[in-house]
């Protein structure tokens, strides 16, 4: 499985094309999941495990692997279900998520498939606000389930979503009083952070769980005679989500002549593989890893400067 992993470089034509490839396992039962191979770095046999004192539950221990301790997660656990059994016959998924590496414990790995957003789909509804799933889709008629690895991992290590002193300018808000941000992401974990910390700056959010969704509500602002660029700071967007990722959206977005000159900020979790030439493929504006709340309250001040002329301030360093 190790060596599937080699050409993850590779994987990066899929930019602007809605594609991704998922790496497909299971959790002692039927059930397939999937996570995005972009986030993957490694999958192996479980290694050795040790404990460490006062562990949150669903850490089943900690793994010396390729010179670094990694924290290794049930992934069972982390979504209510009974712990994984046999954890030596087991596997661990490494992966990079906000600039951390951490691995998750599975029962068996299958295989890498490659796939189209549009083929992935948010949860049913009525699975309700609490469920760890971020989308679904079919492989084969059975039913894959994409977790929502950015809830489990703000329930076992929340982030600081505190805003240093004096990142936030006074007044900032009146200078922007009739627009708002728009925030895409399928996470709900994801969106509330990112919303939080607008809010904190006391500029207005509207709320999109994909890209679709987004761009259906840009083109009926414009059907309904307003300007999304008087109408709207930028748009802050996800990667990776269902129906329509933020590649694609922002390649929409930028052949409307209507939309084209929205500021658009890709803000995602996939810092290990992300690079400046794919945000230029697309036409973002800017690129942020998640999560930082100092780094994105800064890049919205870059912009109220940008639209209203006001001085910057500068972004002090944390202690």
């Amino acid at each position: 499985m190790a060596s599937v992993m080699d050409s993850v470089n590779q994987r990066t034509q899929l930019v602007g094309q809605n594609r991704l490839e998922l790496l497909l396992f299971r959790l002692g039962g039927k059930q397939l999941y999937g996570i995005n191979v972009f986030k993957v770095k490694e999958v192996l046999q479980c290694p050795p495990l040790n404990q460490i004192p006062q562990r949150h539950d669903v850490v089943r221990g900690v793994a010396h692997i390729r010179g670094g301790t990694i924290a290794i997660m049930d992934m069972n656990l982390a979504i209510g279900q009974p712990a994984v059994e046999n954890i030596s016959e087991s596997f661990v998924i490494i992966t990079e998520y906000n600039g951390s590496t951490q691995g998750f414990l599975v029962q068996a790995v299958e295989r890498i498939v490659n796939t189209n957003w549009e083929s992935i789909h948010p949860p049913p509804k009525g699975s309700g606000n609490e469920n760890y799933l971020t989308a679904v889709t079919k492989m084969d008629e059975n039913l894959v389930e994409i977790i929502d690895v950015e809830k489990i991992l703000a329930e076992v290590s929340p982030l600081d979503e505190s805003i240093s002193e004096g990142i936030i300018e006074d007044g900032i808000s009146e200078r922007v009083i009739k627009r708002h941000i728009l925030i895409t992401d399928d996470s709900t974990i994801a969106r509330k952070q990112i919303q939080r910390v607008v809010e904190k700056m006391g500029i207005k959010t509207t709320l999109k769980k994909d890209g679709r969704e987004a761009l259906t509500y840009l083109e009926d602002l414009v059907a309904e005679g307003k300007d999304p660029n008087e109408e709207l700071v930028l748009v802050i967007s996800d990667i990776e989500m269902p129906e329509m990722d933020g590649y694609t959206f922002t390649a929409a977005v930028r052949e409307n002549p209507k939309l084209k000159d929205l500021h658009i900020i890709l803000h995602t979790s996939l810092s290990g593989v992300f690079n400046e030439a794919m945000v230029k493929k697309v036409g973002a504006d800017d690129f942020l890893s998640k999560f930082n709340p100092d780094l994105l309250a800064q890049r919205l001040n870059d912009r109220i400067f940008e639209l209203t002329g006001e001085p910057l301030i500068e972004l002090p360093k944390k202690e």
